[in-house]
């Protein structure tokens, strides 16, 4: 198992740790360890001071007065803050009501403002916001949705299997980038190389809101048209969607108010806090790389945090599948299983299980009762299409960020154990 770069500087980890809201208590129950953040990261401190400052401001963008102009400002350094964090130098960000409204979004544009007839395609590890999404606007174009089968062993779709199904006539493609029921990351390069190679014009969408906060985002190095992310996974705030759309896709015919500019997608004022809470994340990044960095190039050190963030990540669930100190880990427990196999190499920060002993819901109410925050997946809507093949009803998930810690780990183990037995 490889060590934690943040072991290498003492004292790193406590302040990561100091710059987040409620990383060691519940405003609500106490102390607890937080391993819920699949389902929604911890907050930056900076964010919730800049969501305060931003809410009590009356003022409005487009307006010929001091205040207006200075927010627009405001809005104008987070859209240049975006391009950097995500290397697009290309294509155009803009916010929505959530990550899910604007996958939607991008891909009812997507669908139909393509050519007539042709397919769209997607795969069935996908979070129902894109497949929900890109299943109905197809049938509602009449044209036909290609299901790309995952893996149920690994949790993964790969370039291959997209390969196999893709046609040439493939007008909208969508990929996961990280699934938040397997925690594995997807090799959304390949796949949209393996898509172009016989559809070149396809339009492709990439879900990142699981993976955003656990490693590097590089927009330009992929090849796609649309990005979406829940910035509340992204120690931001809830309350908006981030996407990126590239220029064809920007202008691509799409819904719009009458008259307005062309390449237009915000509906009515936006919320300039949103944006200014995103430009607080990307200066964290920056700060975060700088403790691991001597560059001086800000898009370097915002690469060099996601290195960091998920090498941390992986040592905290390396440990906690084959254990630390004198504790076993998940992998040794009796009647434990992993989701996704023990060793694989495309998990990120997320590790879900089941036991033969005891269902999903005890072992998640257990650890809560010990103070340690997780989370049941359910066979439902939501995660049915990765646990119904399993023949699971639900499963466990344990989400970790880069501000836990190894002792949070061990105090996990130690808890299991005990439910294991």
């Amino acid at each position: 198992m490889q060590p934690s770069p943040f072991a290498t500087q003492p004292g790193l980890l406590d302040r990561i740790r100091a710059r987040f809201a409620h990383v060691e208590a519940c405003p609500f129950t106490g102390p607890r360890i937080f391993f819920e953040n699949a389902g929604g990261a911890l907050t930056l401190n900076a964010v919730a001071e800049t969501s305060a400052r931003f809410a009590a401001i009356p003022d409005n963008q487009g307006r010929d007065n001091p205040a207006s102009q200075a927010l627009q400002a405001v809005i104008d350094k987070a859209r240049a803050d975006m391009a950097l964090f995500f290397n697009a130098p290309g294509g155009h960000f803009f916010v929505g009501e959530s990550g899910t409204e604007l996958t939607f979004r991008l891909i009812r544009a997507a669908v139909m403002g393509a050519p007539h007839g042709g397919a769209v395609i997607g795969a069935t590890i996908e979070h129902p916001a894109s497949r929900s999404a890109a299943r109905y606007w197809a049938e509602t174009a009449g044209k036909p949705y290609i299901s790309v089968p995952h893996d149920d062993a690994t949790g993964l779709v790969t370039p291959e299997a997209y390969a196999a199904l893709v046609t040439a006539d493939t007008r909208v493609a969508t990929i996961l980038h990280t699934s938040p029921v397997t925690g594995m990351g997807i090799d959304v390069k390949g796949i949209a190389a393996a898509i172009r190679a016989t559809a070149p014009d396809a339009l492709i969408i990439v879900d990142g809101i699981q993976h955003a906060s656990h490693g590097q985002i590089d927009i330009e190095s992929y090849g796609i048209d649309g990005y979406v992310i829940s910035p509340y996974k992204l120690f931001s705030r809830h309350g908006y969607g981030l996407a990126w759309v590239s220029d064809r896709l920007r202008h691509l015919r799409h819904e719009r108010l009458i008259d307005s500019p062309e390449g237009g997608w915000e509906f009515g004022t936006r919320d300039t806090g949103a944006y200014a809470t995103f430009s607080d994340v990307v200066a964290y990044f920056d700060w975060l790389g700088a403790q691991v960095t001597d560059s001086a190039d800000r898009r370097a050190r915002i690469e060099a945090a996601g290195e960091a963030i998920h090498a941390h990540e992986k040592s905290l669930t390396d440990a906690m599948l084959h254990g630390t100190g004198n504790l076993k880990g998940l992998a040794e427990l009796p009647g434990i299983r992993i989701l996704g196999g023990v060793e694989n190499p495309a998990r990120e920060g997320l590790v879900s299980f089941w036991s033969h002993r005891l269902a999903a819901p005890e072992i998640v109410a257990r650890l809560n009762a010990e103070g340690i925050r997780t989370h049941t997946r359910k066979a439902d809507h939501y995660s049915g299409n990765v646990l119904d093949p399993l023949g699971l009803p639900a499963c466990v998930r344990v989400s970790l960020c880069h501000y836990n810690s190894g002792a949070e780990i061990a105090r996990f183990l130690s808890v299991m154990q005990t439910i294991a037995a």
